[in-house]
């Protein structure tokens, strides 16, 4: 089901945005936890968001991971993109595939793919799940044989 991005690519962004995730992972809120909401954002608490940007930005996995996505053609990156939300539950099924792709290809005009993407929280997980939605998997793939 995919046309343009090559699945062994995806595998390799999904071992690599965990090891990044595990490695700067933020502390967990709860859904119903009030103060992650900018309104209730503090300056000191801004500073802090701003310094782990920064930190994030400098990171080699985060660089890296930057650099496979800003490197896939535009076709690549509105169809990495369609996966994420696929995975994410934005849409319903496979049913809903070109609808995503379209989707992603209007966003894609906005805004850079990468710093979207590797802003996901969780885009490891949404990029396996999308696709397992298509019908496929990293499992035996040689990004996850490593």
């Amino acid at each position: 089901m995919l046309q343009n991005v090559d699945l062994e690519t995806v595998c390799w962004l999904v071992v690599k945005i965990r090891e990044f995730e595990v490695e700067d992972a933020l502390p967990e809120t709860g859904e119903d936890d009030d103060t992650v909401s900018p309104d209730t954002v503090s300056p000191d608490e801004m500073d802090i968001e701003t310094g782990y940007l920064q930190r994030v930005r400098e990171d080699p996995l985060y660089t890296d991971c930057k650099r496979v996505i800003d490197d896939l053609n535009e076709d690549a990156q509105i169809e990495l993109t369609a996966l994420a939300w696929l995975g994410r539950g934005d849409y319903d099924s496979i049913t809903e595939w070109g609808e995503a792709k379209r989707r992603a290809g209007e966003r894609h005009i906005e805004a850079t793919t990468a710093d979207y993407l590797l802003g996901m929280p969780l885009l490891a997980d949404h990029l396996e799940a999308g696709l397992e939605e298509i019908g496929l998997t990293c499992e035996g793939t040689e990004a996850f044989s490593v």
